[in-house]
């Protein structure tokens, strides 16, 4: 089966009463078009996955990230691929986080993780981050 390396940036901002948030989006495209992941995408030859997650959130949302500490790399086989998907903490540098390619984003607080419906891959990702935010 083949395998896509991909990225994908947890980035976290905290609310006027104190609550760590993390921002979701929702995908415009494909065959998981309206499942919610976090932003980020494929790993161009002779990039370091911090390189990748910089260019495709500078690409899809028009910001510029700092990218922090691996979360956890999640491996998930779907029907036709298996995924390996480096998952990083992530702050805005500068930006508006403009939707390109997503249909729709939130900011998420812990309480609210369970308010969209995660892409198959992105849901253990959630259970670990439950536990950290």
């Amino acid at each position: 089966m083949k395998t896509i390396r991909v990225v994908a940036a947890v980035i976290k901002a905290t609310n006027e009463k104190g609550d760590q948030m993390i921002f979701a989006t929702q995908r415009g495209y494909g065959d998981f078009k309206g499942g919610w992941e976090f932003p980020g995408g494929k790993i161009e030859a002779g990039e370091t996955p911090q390189e990748a997650l910089v260019r495709e959130i500078r690409e899809e949302l028009e910001t510029e990230i700092a990218v922090g500490e691996l979360i956890d790399t999640v491996e998930y086989d779907y029907p036709t691929f298996h995924l390996s998907m480096d998952c990083f903490w992530a702050e805005i540098v500068s930006g508006e986080l403009v939707l390109k390619e997503h249909e729709a984003a939130k900011w998420l607080t812990k309480d609210e993780l369970d308010t969209v419906e995660w892409l198959p891959a992105d849901i253990g990702l959630i259970e670990k981050l439950r536990v950290v935010m």
